[in-house]
C-alpha cells in the first residue's frame, strides 16, 4: 500500500474512532446521575500504535517455525484488523451511589475529542490538497 493511501486509511480510522467516542462520552454523561452507572471509553490508538510498531519492529532473527504449536517469536499485526474497541471502567467510583462518571472530566475529554478530530480532518483535507497541486503542475 503506498504511503497516501495508508495515511489517509489511517486519518478516516481515526476519526471513526473520534465519532464513537463522542458517543460514548455523550452516553457518560447523559448517565452522569444513574446509580450504579460505569463509564465507557474507547480503546483505540494504543492498539493502533501496537500495530504499526509491530510492522518496523521485526527482530533480527525470526525463527522458523516447523510445528504449528510453535510459538513465533514475533508476529506481524496489520493495522486494518485493529477494531474501536469500547472499555467499561468499573474498577473507580466518583459518587457515593457507585456512579463513577464526572462530568467535569467528560467535558474536557468532549473538548479534547472534537478538536482532535478538527486536527484529523484538516490533516485529511492537507493529504488531498497536495494531490490536487500535483495534478494541476
Amino acid at each position: 500500500m503506498n504511503t497516501f493511501a495508508k495515511t489517509v486509511d489511517l486519518l478516516h480510522r481515526a476519526m471513526d474512532a473520534n465519532v464513537v467516542r463522542r458517543q460514548v462520552i455523550a452516553n457518560n454523561v447523559a448517565n452522569a446521575t444513574v446509580p450504579n452507572f460505569k463509564r465507557s471509553n474507547v480503546n483505540f490508538e494504543s492498539e493502533l500504535k501496537k500495530a504499526l510498531n509491530s510492522e518496523r519492529d521485526k527482530p533480527a532473527l525470526e525463527l522458523t517455525l516447523t510445528n504449528p504449536k510453535h510459538i513465533p517469536n514475533w508476529k506481524e499485526r496489520d493495522y486494518r484488523d485493529v477494531q474501536i474497541r469500547r472499555v467499561l471502567d468499573y474498577t473507580s467510583t466518583y459518587n457515593n451511589n457507585g456512579n463513577n462518571v464526572d462530568p467535569e472530566q467528560e467535558f474536557m475529554l468532549a473538548t479534547q475529542n472534537q478538536m482532535t478530530y478538527t486536527l484529523l480532518a484538516q490533516s485529511a483535507a492537507f493529504e488531498f490538497s497536495q494531490i490536487n497541486q500535483v495534478l494541476r503542475g
